[in-house]
């Protein structure tokens, strides 16, 4: 069975402009999908057991081993049975969130997920979008240019270690309508929004012409 996964790593509420924009893309798609919300409902970070349990004899876990590898292999099959992916990762304080970094680092798994001796990594080719909004500017040119250190890491670590065909939509200056000084940029954070929710809806037309085209 084939079906976006749909990792969505907001702490904000259904109000989030990563939520609403998400919702642009998934207006697109019209196949199955599977939603994990990590502010509802979080992935433990990783445990010296988590990473124990690569290493060990399954037949000789620990309770803690146990349960640790459980989990990674319940986020494993939920990652490697997905046709496509959705991330909605804002930027917090020039990085991803750390409930992200959480699941990235429960599913990016040697020999697994990625660096597989036989071939290429088993995702590798799927399309997968990153939503992401951030309260400034990072772009060329921008005060804080070279300051996401968001993107350059999920390049480093979803497509090139995991493979993923990756695109990313951005919104900037989330917070010019929320906090004075930056209500100068309010309308370039207007056209910005309005530019992702129109990328974002024709990634999720894109992602559903895709699969069709793969299962004919």
């Amino acid at each position: 069975m084939s079906y976006l996964l749909h990792i969505d790593a907001t702490s904000f509420d259904v109000e989030s402009i990563s939520r609403r924009v998400a919702r642009s893309f998934l207006d697109g798609w019209t196949g199955e999908v599977v939603h994990r919300d990590l502010a509802a409902a979080p992935i433990p970070h990783l445990t010296a057991a988590g990473i124990s349990a690569r290493l060990n004899d399954p037949a000789r876990y620990t309770p803690a081993e146990a349960e640790a590898a459980a989990l990674q292999d319940e986020l494993v099959e939920e990652f490697l049975g997905a046709s496509g992916f959705l991330f909605t990762v804002p930027l917090y304080n020039y990085g991803m969130p750390s409930s992200f970094k959480a699941w990235l680092d429960q599913t990016v798994i040697f020999g697994r997920t990625y660096s597989m001796p036989e071939g290429p990594p088993p995702a590798a080719g799927r399309p997968a979008l990153v939503i992401s909004s951030r309260g400034g500017s990072y772009g060329p040119g921008a005060p804080h240019e070279g300051r996401d250190h968001l993107i350059p890491n999920l390049r480093e670590s979803m497509e090139r270690e995991l493979g993923l065909d990756l695109k990313f939509v951005t919104v900037e200056f989330g917070l010019a309508p929320v906090v004075p000084v930056l209500a100068q940029f309010k309308g370039l954070h207007d056209e910005s929004l309005a530019q992702a929710h129109a990328q974002a809806r024709q990634h999720g037309e894109n992602f559903t012409l895709r699969q069709s085209a793969a299962m004919t």
